[in-house]
């Protein structure tokens, strides 16, 4: 793979990332739920279940709203973009989000494996979120 080809799915890869981010951090559910392969993985420090389905997701999702969850706002912080192929690449960061009822901003680290499909759009395949044990953002 040519290093402008590398530079160009890196960017896509990043932008993709960024607007799956901006959804959630919206709570745009619609939009940030169109930006996973219906067959992704997720795996959540704050879930003892191993979530095999975006529409798995979608019910744990509807029963944290039932529940009061609204995610005010988001931050992403230190992107990274890893491209392993011409189709799949790994996005990192670190994440700091605002959830209704919680006073403080919850601090995460996540990783999020996408996949190109044949369409040529970047879906997120899995999804791994951990807490962040630096206590800091710079």
């Amino acid at each position: 793979m040519s290093a402008a080809a590398r530079s160009a799915e890196h960017d896509d890869v990043l932008a993709a990332a960024r607007a799956l981010v901006a959804a959630f951090g919206a709570h745009d559910v619609a939009r940030y739920f169109a930006s996973f392969d219906e067959n992704a993985s997720f795996v959540f420090h704050n879930n003892d279940e191993v979530i095999t389905s975006r529409s798995r997701y979608e019910q744990i999702w509807r029963g944290w709203e039932r529940d009061g969850f609204k995610v005010l706002g988001c931050r992403s912080l230190d992107q990274r973009v890893q491209v392993v192929g011409p189709d799949v690449a790994i996005f990192t960061h670190r994440v700091r989000t605002r959830v209704a009822g919680e006073a403080a901003e919850l601090r995460e680290r996540e990783t999020i494996v996408f996949r190109r499909d044949s369409g040529g759009t970047w879906l997120g395949v899995h999804e791994h979120l951990s807490v962040d044990p630096r206590t800091g953002d710079a």
